[in-house]
Order: structure tokens, then sequence, then C-alpha cells
């Protein structure tokens, strides 16, 4: 089984530059957390980001009829559409192209979709104004870009993902069809940084009998003030343990950090040099096991589970010394993390 799509696959199976992400108040260890629901009825939501204020911002894929949506939730719970009708489409093969990850940085909004990047002003977007509709924005195409460039190891697909805001002011993109990183200068440019390898199948026969070479497919990046941290989820049939962590120069050059995960999808640096890994579950019998997801704190060496029990989660995000956001792709939710 070919996984190119992994997005999809996942929604059918069930100051500070905040996109730097460079935290300068570590994430503690050891630490006692506290999990709140801050918003429920959310229809498969995948990332969620803060600005410079404190706003939290999340994304819906919808239903896949054209209704994606980013939304503010307010401390009381209350959730905001921002931006609504984004690009939300169901396959004939029941794979789903949706809205995916966001970042805010330098008071703008980046949204990324299965094939384009929006941009909302937030210095002009206030709580509680009326929603923006996706079709009055003007994306820049990303998917294209991307289809059209020629990779040694070509997919032939492509479906951007996640970002982060290198030290240039560009974005880095995670491609995770096209196993690429992908820059947007400032100005719009679009290139290539690397690809991200994949691994030979540890078991191969089995079972479940899968391919000899398994896609490395990139999730969550983000860039602590000298280098990129990249987590991957691999492809069929989800080898336990054998996911990685990359780390990346701003040459593109790649190196292993560490190879010990289940199913990344997300990563953000803890503040003290090591990562906080985001697992969406351990893939079993039937598919992705239900409240399985874990966040693990990353050493290189060694590592440790901060939270579990988790139910296919999708997006973490670190405020502050005592706050943190994530999403919960199985429950419709967004949990408020403090600590």
């Amino acid at each position: 089984m070919p996984y190119k799509r992994f997005i999809a696959s996942l929604f059918l199976t069930s100051g500070l530059l905040t996109g730097c992400q460079d935290h300068r108040n570590p994430f503690p260890t050891p630490v006692q957390l506290t999990l709140t629901t801050l918003a429920t009825n959310l229809v498969a939501p995948i990332g969620v980001e803060t600005d410079a204020s404190g706003r939290v911002f999340v994304t819906e894929q919808g239903t896949g009829s054209n209704d994606g949506r980013v939304s503010e939730v307010t401390p009381d719970g209350q959730v905001h559409p921002v931006i609504t009708g984004l690009y939300s489409f169901k396959r004939p093969d029941n794979e789903l192209d949706a809205t995916d990850h966001l970042l805010a940085a330098d008071g703008m909004l980046y949204v990324l979709n299965a094939k384009e990047l929006y941009t909302v002003d937030l210095n002009v977007h206030k709580t509680g104004h009326a929603p923006i509709p996706a079709s009055s924005l003007t994306p820049d195409n990303i998917q294209k870009f991307v289809i059209d460039y020629t990779f040694a190891e070509d997919t032939g697909e492509s479906h951007p993902y996640n970002m982060t805001l290198g030290p240039d002011g560009a974005l880095y993109i995670t491609d995770a069809a096209a196993n690429a990183i992908i820059r947007r200068s400032k100005t719009g440019q679009m290139s290539v940084v690397t690809a991200v390898p994949g691994i030979a199948n540890p078991n191969p026969a089995g079972p479940p009998p899968g391919p000899p070479f398994i896609q490395s497919v990139p999730t969550g990046i983000t860039y602590d003030g000298k280098q990129f941290a990249i987590s991957t989820l691999l492809g069929f049939p989800f080898p336990a343990g054998k996911a990685l962590i990359y780390r990346m120069d701003l040459a593109g050059n790649l190196t292993v950090f560490q190879q010990a995960f289940n199913s990344l999808v997300d990563i953000e640096n803890d503040g003290s040099g090591n990562y906080l890994a985001l697992e969406f579950a351990v893939f079993g019998p039937t598919g992705f096991t239900p409240k399985t997801g874990r966040v693990i704190r990353a050493k290189g060496t060694s590592s440790e589970v901060v939270i579990d029990k988790l139910n296919m989660p999708t997006d973490l995000k670190v405020l502050d010394s005592h706050t943190a956001y994530l999403t919960s792709m199985g429950d419709g939710t967004l949990l408020k993390i403090t600590f």
C-alpha cells in the first residue's frame, strides 16, 4: 500500500517569533500536568497556533465539501470562525485533501491546505469579526511548484502540511506527499531545500506484509535558533519504534537525531535543547489504535513519556512556561495543558 497522502489516511482511519518556536521558557521536567478540554465538536481538527498576544487559532479539515475552516478559540471555549469555505475534498479513493497546519508570525496568520498557502493580517482581523470567505483570498499554489519539480525519488504528488519560520524570514514547509522540505522566501519565491529519506522495511514479510522500502513522511518542523528539527511518520505498515526525528542545517543537510517513535505528527523545541515529539497512535491489526497517542520528550539517546493515552492528537503548541495547547482528531477537541 503506497503511503503518500498520509493526512488523508489519518482522517479516514478514525519578541518571540511563534513560528520559530524558540521558547525562552522551557517545558519543565519532571512536570505535573493538568489537561482540560477548551473546545469540542471540532470537525477533524489538525493545527493549533497562538499569536504574539496569546490568541489561539485552530484548523478543521471539514468533511470533504469545501467546508474546511480556521477559527479562533477564546478563553471561554467559544469558537469564532476566521476563514470559512477552505478547500476540503474527498477523492474517489475516499482520501481527503483539506486544511492542515497554520502559523502566526510577524502579525500574519499563514494557513496551509493540501494545495495552497493562505495569508491573513491579524492586525486587521480582530476577535469576533465576520469570517473571511476563502474565495476572497489569493493563495500561493505550493502544490503546483512541487509537482512541477523533478525529485530523484519522485512521488508525483504534493501535500503541503506544516511550516515554521527560518532565521532568514522564509517559511520552511513540510510536504507530506513529496516527502520534502520546501522554502518559500519572504517575497514568495519557492525552492526545494531537501528530500527526506525513507528506511528499509524492518519486517517486509509481516505481519502485515509490506513493501521493501518505507517512505518517511515529514510532518512537523521547528527551528531552535541554530538548526531545524523534523518529525516523520513512516508509511505502511507503520513499524513501531522506527519513526525518526531528523535535524537539518540551513543548507538542507540532514542528520538523524533519534529513531525510536511511533507515527510522529509534530515536533516542538522544549527550551532546553531537546524536543517534544507528538505520536499520533500505535498502528494495530485494525488500523490506528485510539487513545495510544503520546507526547514524548526526545533527548537523542533516550526519551521519556510526558503525556500518554491521547486520542489521535495532531498538533502541540507550547505557549509559555505554564501553558500549552493540543488538538485531538479522535475526540474533535482542543485541549489546554497547564503545568
